[in-house]
């Protein structure tokens, strides 16, 4: 009996749970032109890096941990009570993340260190690192996070990965550390705050629009520091006389 093939991406019905990447491999091999199969699997990660915050959920809504808010826990609390409620956890995540390992151990020449969540996401084809704080994110949180990306790119990532994210999941934010840390400007890290019970409607929808205007505000001001440090080219060929030209010196 033929199975059925997928409307979007023409592979067997069976096959929709499997990796993006594994589903343009199949079509690849199946196809007779390979061109234009080839042009979209350069395409689609490039297309989707364009904007992660549709794979970065901010905030991430936790209630399905069963923590109280009155309720006193450590960091390793946490994360076993995500590990126990771990599919619950990757549905509120998002789209295209598969689990990869917690307390992943990656070493140095000099220290031995332990990541605290480890996720793969297909559609933004990369790693991506979780760190989990039980209060307000701190600049010593980011710097954490940021050497473990640097770490996790040198150690593990392959060459058809895209850079690591990092992902500080903490109770609560600080603007000030996102705009002046290392975080500024710095597309692979992120600070996502998680709440333990579901907002209202109104709450939800404000801490979602401020989260979009403070990352947008950055990318901004990222873009406004490299056009400042650039002279457009047209400039420069404007000030160049045509040939034969005699330019008078002063």
């Amino acid at each position: 009996m033929k199975r059925k093939l997928s409307a979007k991406h023409g592979v067997p019905e069976h096959c929709n749970g499997i990796s993006l990447r594994s589903i343009i491999i199949y079509r690849l091999l199946k196809s007779q032109d390979k061109r234009p199969v080839k042009e979209e699997m350069l395409s689609l990660p490039s297309t989707y890096q364009q904007d992660k915050l549709e794979f970065i959920k901010n905030p991430v809504i936790a209630e399905f941990l069963g923590i109280s808010k009155d309720t006193s826990y450590l960091e390793s609390d946490l994360e076993q009570f995500i590990i126990e409620n771990l599919q619950k956890f990757i549905m509120e995540l998002g789209k295209g993340y598969a689990f990869v390992g917690w307390q992943q151990h990656s070493k140095t020449e000099k220290e031995d260190y332990f990541i605290d969540l480890v996720f793969y996401n297909y559609i933004l084809t990369c790693f991506v690192l979780f760190d989990l704080k039980t209060g307000k994110i701190t600049h010593q949180d980011v710097g954490q996070m940021d050497m473990y990306v640097r770490m996790y790119d040198e150690l593990k990532r392959s060459d058809g990965d895209n850079p690591t994210i990092g992902i500080v999941l903490c109770y609560d934010t600080d603007e000030d550390i996102a705009r002046y840390s290392v975080m500024h400007g710095n597309e692979q890290l992120f600070a996502v705050k998680y709440k333990l019970y579901l907002p209202t409607e109104e709450e939800l929808r404000a801490e979602i629009e401020t989260r979009k205007t403070l990352f947008y505000l950055q990318q901004q001001e990222k873009k406004s520091e490299n056009r400042s440090c650039s002279t457009p080219i047209s400039s420069t060929i404007e000030s160049i006389p045509p040939p034969g030209r005699r330019v008078a010196l002063r």
